[in-house]
């Protein structure tokens, strides 16, 4: 039995509820069995109940003496899955007291370092990471697999999505509008399941600008345009793995990196911090040689990350 640890909500996104729904559907097309151990937030019970995806909630914030106990046991828990960033040393050690394998995703919390993997995909020039094992790097970052049978390469800029992530914490997409009005650009904007924005949004929408949201594939949705315009996270190496280039605002400091690497391998374009634009670019959209850009990241980013992951699991 795997067990999938995540918290989902507006301040931390949702992210991790993403990833390791992706996840989650690769152990079951192996015969895994799944449950997830989440907080109580109703856009995640619907994302999991809409899969099929067994879940108990389990209060996160509070330090009961050892939960984790009584949910290993209950399940016959084999393999503990935390995707929190910051596992704490005692939430480590009751897990690794169960003998169960503990994975960690990309962990900079003090119990990272009883970790049987740290799997840090989104880690590419942090030397302070700790582990048993750590798999650093794009290699072992998850993409939906979906991504497979939806690439397409873009030859030039008709139309462009603006998506921000499932909460967008600091409201960067109304800020990124504002921009878009600035330079007469049209867009669609995609907000999230937990987005929070939309008075101030509707206040700056016009005919210009198509809101859409729900959307059961994002994946798919990419088909549709030739440039977006995201976050830092997973988004844009999902993007740019189906043929998308995209222009990266980081929305955490810790995301800088990743943009940072997508523009290196010139499959995208980082466009700064959020409260720290360079707005430069959107009047010089057409000089961007988003042919190249697609290319680039068809041929540097893959699906393969998940049956990597697994294949280091199934060993330990």
């Amino acid at each position: 039995m795997f067990a999938i640890c995540i918290e989902a909500s507006h301040s931390k996104g949702m992210g991790h509820l993403f990833r390791m729904l992706n996840f989650a559907t690769y152990l079951k097309e192996q015969n895994e069995q799944v449950v997830f151990f989440i907080n109580n937030n109703d856009k995640t019970k619907k994302i999991l109940k809409d899969n099929n995806i067994n879940y108990e909630i389990v209060d996160l914030l509070e330090n009961q003496s050892n939960w984790e106990n009584d949910l290993i046991g209950k399940y016959e828990v084999d393999f503990w899955i935390n995707d929190r960033l910051n596992t704490t040393e005692k939430h480590s050690l009751n897990i690794k007291e169960n003998h169960v394998k503990l994975i960690t995703f990309d962990d900079l919390g003090a119990g990272a370092k009883n970790s049987d993997i740290n799997v840090c995909g989104l880690f590419f020039n942090n030397s302070n990471l700790q582990g048993k094992k750590i798999l650093k790097g794009e290699n072992y970052l998850i993409l939906n697999s979906e991504i497979d049978a939806y690439k397409k390469e873009r030859t030039g800029i008709k139309n462009i999505l603006v998506t921000l992530g499932g909460s967008d914490t600091y409201g960067v997409t109304v800020k990124i509008l504002k921009i878009l009005k600035k330079y007469n650009i049209k867009a669609t904007i995609h907000m999230g399941p937990s987005f929070k924005c939309l008075d101030e949004l509707n206040l700056e929408l016009t005919s210009d600008y198509e809101v859409i949201s729900f959307i059961p594939s994002l994946i798919k949705e990419f088909t549709k345009y030739d440039l977006a315009i995201t976050g830092g996270g997973v988004t844009p190496f999902e993007a740019n793995a189906s043929g998308l280039p995209c222009l990266i605002v980081a929305n955490e400091i810790f995301e800088i990196p990743n943009a940072e690497f997508l523009e290196g391998i010139e499959a995208s374009k980082f466009i700064g911090y959020y409260d720290d634009l360079k707005e430069n670019i959107f009047d010089n959209l057409d000089k961007i040689d988003i042919n190249s850009m697609s290319k680039n990241g068809m041929k540097k980013l893959d699906t393969n990350a998940m049956s990597e992951i697994y294949k280091k699991m199934k060993q330990l």
